[in-house]
């Protein structure tokens, strides 16, 4: 018995290889970083050059950030549309690392498989790249990894590693948020992807017509990447904070933009002070295990959100609600800084607010009003 026999086809990976070394290096132009790369994909690692990013910085600090896309991926091999779960994989990772101001530099991705498909593969990482290109960074390299009987057949899976660099001074951190800040919310495209163990649950119909589309195709809907917007928002307006709201939703990812608890801050979000996208809707009538499908879910949906507050709490402590990015900042800033986002197709809203604790909100954490 020889390796191939074995289920790892030598050949494939290889094939898969050149093909990532052509989509790797479409990254370089767009990114303005292609003299800091060193090397391409195919060596043992990925050398990049730190001499060109950092320029006139003080004291440049590496910023990194991992994650993956989740059982998201379901949806993609169900509707066998590969394209987008790797926009997804490097948005989770790259947004992450911008809530300290940093600019991604690289990215690496790692895809794991049971029998590799060279051309699904591709695919993959196509949307990696195009993720990279959106967030002005390289894709530097990666790992493919054939292991049959381990994965499914057909099943893969997605994860990222992205580094980027700020000027220490100039790190957020949280520690500059204080009482009377506003928070605002940028709109996210969906679910983006956290969630999905549950959506999957709840609405297992991908065909169901929903918004003039089939449902799995609005769940595919990749995450929205929100470093342009928000790195030439720096250059304009002093930001204290800010956050990525990912699985946890509101209630997880908002309180970690404070540094120092001590403090003795809470966020306070203004009730009704956003539209929520019509897919919460219908993913709160799916939990609700409604029979109701389509417009007349989203109607019912709509109405249990309004109603029933504990199914509402655990909605926002799963998902983004239509809200990707939030920010703290001066109150003096808001008016420019919602017009300078939405210029930039990033509609936002004024979400909420910081409050000092003695207030009589109780413990740490967020709350709404």
């Amino acid at each position: 018995m020889d390796y191939e026999e074995a289920g790892v086809n030598i050949a494939e990976g290889y094939r898969a290889v050149e093909k990532y070394r052509d989509i790797a290096a479409g990254t370089l132009s767009p990114s303005g970083l292609g003299s800091s790369v060193l090397n391409s994909i195919g060596s043992f690692a990925g050398l990049f050059s730190l001499k060109e990013p950092a320029g006139n910085m003080e004291d440049p600090v590496l910023v990194s950030g991992t994650d993956g896309v989740g059982t998201k991926l379901e949806i993609a091999f169900r509707l066998k549309k590969y394209d987008t779960v790797g926009i997804d994989c490097t948005a989770m990772c790259i947004n992450d690392i911008l809530c300290h101001g940093a600019r991604p530099l690289f990215f690496l991705d790692y895809i794991a498989c049971g029998k590799l498909d060279a051309s699904v593969a591709a695919e993959l990482v196509k949307g990696i790249a195009y993720g990279c290109k959106e967030a002005g960074c390289v894709l530097l390299g990666g790992e493919t990894a054939e292991m049959p009987g381990f994965y499914e057949e057909g099943k893969y899976d997605i994860a990222g590693f992205a580094a980027g660099i700020v000027d220490r001074k100039n790190i957020i951190d949280g520690n500059a948020i204080r009482e009377g800040d506003i928070l605002i919310g940028i709109t996210s495209s969906g679910p983006h992807s956290s969630g999905f163990s549950l959506i999957r649950k709840v609405l297992p119909d991908l065909t169901e017509e929903f918004c003039g589309m089939s449902l799995g195709q609005t769940l595919l809907e990749p995450t929205r990447i929100y470093v342009k917007p928000v790195l030439g928002l720096l250059e304009k307006v002093p930001l204290h904070g800010m956050a990525h709201i990912t699985g946890g939703g509101f209630y997880e990812n908002i309180p970690r933009m404070f540094k120092a608890p001590e403090k003795n801050l809470d966020a306070i979000i203004t009730n009704n002070s956003w539209p929520i996208p019509a897919i919460f809707n219908r993913i709160t009538a799916g939990v609700a295990e409604l029979s109701e499908t389509g417009t007349e879910a989203v109607k019912a949906g709509t109405e249990l959100l309004n109603t029933n507050n504990a199914l509402c709490r655990m909605m926002f402590n799963t998902f983004n609600m239509g809200i990707g990015f939030v920010i703290a900042l001066d109150k003096e800033d808001v008016q420019r800084t919602k017009e300078y986002l939405d210029n930039c197709g990033f509609p936002s809203w004024e979400i909420g607010r910081i409050a000092s604790r003695n207030g009589g909100y109780g413990k740490p954490g967020l709350y709404f009003e």
